[in-house]
């Protein structure tokens, strides 16, 4: 019965696995947007940048060109901050308001299932709240930040 038992190293562990695996799926979903995984792999980065692009202009986002790359950039650079724990809180910054407008935007009129369709806010609005958990809470102490701050 002692696993069930909460000991020192649990939550900072169980913290460090939630970090890494949400700053992994940030950088695959910033990967994608370079033609890089995917249903877009093999495409240049070029066309599927314009592509999304394309599509953010369909919504009505400003500046399309602009806005797709910024998502990229977001999703790669803060998914990369926040799996390393380096600078975690800009990294979620950042990541927490691209997957807002990800959710309210990209998924507006579906509803929150991301069975419906179209697909729902599901999915981006449960990772912004999980990235908002990241930014609220910090690194935690198995990242870099508080290794090298």
């Amino acid at each position: 019965m002692e696993i069930f038992l909460t000991k020192p190293l649990y939550p900072e562990l169980a913290y460090f696995i939630l970090r890494v695996a949400i700053g992994i799926c940030l950088i695959i979903h910033g990967l994608g947007k370079l033609g890089m995984v995917g249903p877009t792999k093999g495409q240049s980065a070029k066309e599927v940048l314009d592509g999304f692009a394309g599509w953010l202009k369909s919504l009505n986002v400003p500046l399309p060109a602009l806005s797709a790359r910024m998502a990229m950039t977001s999703e790669l650079l803060g998914g990369t901050l926040i799996a390393l724990g380096l600078f975690t809180r800009v990294g979620a910054f950042f990541a927490f308001f691209t997957l807002l407008v990800a959710a309210f935007t990209g998924h507006k009129g579906g509803g929150y299932l991301i069975t419906n369709e179209p697909p729902g806010n599901e999915y981006a609005l449960n990772l912004a709240l999980m990235v908002l958990f990241i930014f609220l809470f910090g690194p935690g102490a198995m990242a870099l930040d508080p290794i090298l701050f």
